[in-house]
């Protein structure tokens, strides 16, 4: 199993202008931790809904590379938008899901991709154009090319330790975040 907090650094290394989709909790803290940037759009209460708003803006901006970054109990919350995504088929979206097995936010309950749920299996159903499980680090470099060049929507599912991690906090005024990533992402 992969370190989470390592794993997104190593994800973001040498980024340029890749906009970054989080979502709450410690998809957030991982991205903050590996260095705040005004194209990290940090949606704290938003579960459920990074994948759909990393949609958006991988339709809205063609052009740019789009990178969601959430967990295994936000992805759950939101399997209708992989089958939305796989019917829109960006070719610039790019999911990893940070897989603990657990709904870390909530209190380490056991989510359904520790009784066998298979998100991978579900993004290849949905038609995405890859999907992997990512499960050591010998890999991680080969994702991060996926971020920058990989032909999507691809999803990634990586098998990370449920480790508890200090966190890392960026702002939280939600309208500030909003404001910063879309002058980044427009300027």
């Amino acid at each position: 199993m992969l370190e989470r907090r390592k794993l997104v650094k190593d994800l973001l290394v040498d980024r340029g202008d890749l906009l970054v989709v989080c979502g709450l909790g410690s998809s957030t803290y991982d991205v903050a931790a590996a260095g705040d940037h005004p194209l990290n759009l940090y949606l704290w209460g938003a579960m459920g809904g990074a994948a759909m708003i990393g949609l958006g803006l991988a339709l809205a901006k063609p052009e740019r590379r789009v990178a969601v970054l959430t967990g295994d109990g936000e992805a759950l919350m939101g399997l209708g938008a992989l089958a939305t995504i796989g019917v829109k088929q960006p070719q610039n979206l790019v999911i990893v899901v940070l897989d603990n097995g657990h709904y870390g936010e909530t209190g380490m309950q056991a989510s359904h991709t520790s009784g066998g749920a298979d998100l991978v299996a579900v993004a290849k159903g949905c038609r995405f154009s890859d999907a992997l499980t990512l499960a050591d680090g010998k890999d991680v470099a080969s994702v991060r090319d996926l971020l920058h060049t990989g032909k999507g929507p691809i999803l990634v599912n990586a098998r990370i330790s449920n480790a508890d991690t200090p966190r890392v906090l960026p702002t939280r005024d939600g309208h500030a975040i909003k404001l910063r990533f879309m002058q980044a992402a427009n300027g």
